[in-house]
């Protein structure tokens, strides 16, 4: 197991697109994000941009409510968007959001787990910032083919 460092947004991206370019997915493969509506969902959005080439169902699960799944369609001009109901129905790729461990949310690592344990056979990425993960302590029940684990600094300038 290595670990590499890498910057910015690229860095997030870039081994996210190569993972999933590695497993030689046929056209239509479902890669499924679970996170937390508002919060995870830019990312998300942002992460299938990274692999618009590859013709891959995207799809989006609110926490782990894979009945309450939406598909991410590319619409030009503007991006990745939820456009219709798509509940998984054979992910090749389960991509774990770092919203989910967060504290307060209606999930935990034993659901999660649940999930990934349902869907044996599909490569896992975990994907969160700020250590989340490690943090809630979920690396310890689960483990994933693939952790981006991005920090996040912020400068903020006001008007003079």
């Amino acid at each position: 197991m290595g670990q590499t460092t890498f910057q910015g947004v690229p860095g997030i991206l870039r081994p996210f697109k190569e993972y999933i370019e590695k497993r030689s997915l046929p056209t239509g493969s479902e890669v499924v994000f679970y996170g937390v509506p508002g919060t995870c969902t830019p990312f998300v959005e942002l992460l299938c941009f990274a692999i618009r080439s590859l013709s891959l169902t995207c799809i989006f699960v609110p926490y782990t409510k894979e009945e309450k799944a939406q598909k991410l369609t590319m619409i030009p001009d503007v991006g990745f968007q939820a456009t219709e109901a798509c509940p998984p129905k054979n992910p090749a790729v389960l991509v774990i959001m770092g919203g989910l461990a967060m504290p307060n949310m209606p999930v935990g690592a034993d659901d999660v787990t649940s999930v990934i344990n349902r869907w044996k056979g599909s490569g896992t990425i975990g994907v969160c910032f700020m250590h989340m993960f490690q943090k809630a302590k979920w690396l310890e029940k689960m483990q994933f083919d693939l952790l981006i684990d991005a920090d996040i600094s912020v400068d903020v300038t006001t008007g003079q």
